[in-house]
């Protein structure tokens, strides 16, 4: 996806519309239109896909490639996951079959190159994905988020090509599943506070903490775990300098003292777990160290910079299928003799969810466009998933709002 200047031109359709919207009629007309039109066309396309540069002044078409990821997970999700989405919540658990399926389909290692068993794509197809199976299940998308964007992209991006060539194959399969282990009960986002400690004792690191609320922690086989190395009282640890001695270390869960704590009990995304993980003289080999000691808090950083992006993905997926379901039933609710999506308060709301749900899109999309090209993508994943969350959050609301009392 490239993003190339050209005259933006605009066909007669569209200059009525923008006629229309400059001078004031968009509560009126516009806001309907838009209502009519999706609703004769159930499953057309949003307005931020396949848009050509004739249309925009911009590049904003997908490529082959995107396009068949779009359409796999599509499929997938539509099929597979979405008959299932209700179970899962009700249970409270993805079942293991469900992962299999998503790592057969090259969905748990998007973007892991072919030489270590993955599918080779890039972020923006990655980003398609996403969407997709947060559309039909955001338990699932959850699961499928956590431990590509979090646990697999360090190892990718920062272990060394042993550590790649024995964690990344069984990890883009699905056989393993993985999570990221780095907030504790007493640092969430001051992450260098951190008190799981690891010290060196021969060829293996030894490690004692307690990491709060990680997504996978009870179903994870690989664990990336973040420990500071420096000791209590060493006098180096000024808040300026906590984060120096951090290390990141990967962890297979069924080593001896490793254990699942507490699982929490959530409003929603249930069937996604969250968990607490408990290491007491956890020996882990000093081969599993990830980068060096001190390069823990960098790791770490780089890798929320890439999750952002699969985050607000998840939210425009979540957003989306909150439209989708809206949409449906005020084109079928019957109140005081006509269809609810007939007033313009609905229309009004229909509208905005789709407005707001495209520009999360597009932001969402050159974030993993910046991440594609090698670009400083920091500020736009921020922004990518700061408004999709919003986004997704009034999606709901208005939605709920929407289906009245059966919301």
């Amino acid at each position: 996806m490239g993003v190339r200047p050209l005259v933006p031109r605009l066909r007669p359709g569209r200059r009525l519309r923008a006629r229309a919207i400059a001078g004031g009629q968009h509560r009126r007309d516009a806001r309907g239109l838009l209502l009519r039109a999706r609703s004769r066309r159930p499953c057309a396309r949003s307005a931020a896909v396949a848009v050509t540069a004739r249309e925009t002044g911009f590049d904003l078409s997908l490529t082959e490639e995107q396009e068949l990821a779009r359409k796999a997970a599509r499929d997938f999700a539509t099929e597979k996951v979405l008959p299932r989405a209700a179970e899962i919540d009700e249970q409270g658990r993805i079942p293991r079959e469900l992962i299999a399926e998503m790592g057969a389909l090259g969905f748990m290692g998007s973007y892991v190159p072919e030489r270590y068993g993955g599918s080779g794509l890039d972020a923006v197809s990655y980003a398609l994905i996403v969407e997709e199976i947060n559309r039909a299940c955001a338990s699932t998308g959850v699961v499928l988020c956590s431990h590509m964007s979090l646990a697999v992209d360090p190892i990718l991006h920062h272990g060394s090509e042993e550590q790649k060539a024995r964690f990344l194959p069984g990890m883009a399969r699905g056989e393993r599943i993985g999570c990221f282990a780095l907030s504790e009960p007493a640092s969430g986002s001051d992450a260098a506070a951190m008190r799981t400690s690891a010290r060196r004792d021969g060829d293996t690191w030894v490690l004692n903490g307690t990491k709060n609320f990680i997504t996978n922690g009870s179903i994870a086989d690989v664990a990336v775990v973040f420990a500071q190395t420096q000791a209590p009282g060493s006098g180096e640890e000024r808040p300026a300098e906590r984060h120096k001695g951090i290390a990141a270390f990967v962890v297979e869960t069924k080593t001896p003292g490793f254990a699942v704590g507490k699982l929490e009990r959530k409003l929603g995304i249930r069937g996604s777990d969250t968990a607490q993980l408990v290491f007491e003289d956890c020996r882990v080999p000093a081969a599993n160290l990830l980068g060096g000691v001190g390069d823990g808090f960098r790791i770490a950083l780089s890798t929320l910079d890439g999750g952002r992006i699969s985050i607000a993905a998840q939210a425009v997926g979540i957003a989306r299928a909150c439209l989708e379901d809206a949409l449906a039933y005020a084109n079928e609710r019957q109140a005081f003799g006509k269809r609810i999506g007939e007033f313009q308060a609905i229309q009004w709301m229909l509208a905005d969810m789709a407005t707001e749900i495209d520009a999360a899109r597009l932001l969402t999309w050159r974030a993993a466009a910046l991440k594609d090209a090698g670009a400083d993508h920091i500020l736009a994943a921020a922004e990518a998933k700061l408004f999709a969350s919003d986004v997704a959050v009034k999606a709901a609301r208005d939605c709920v709002q929407i289906f009245g009392g059966y919301g």
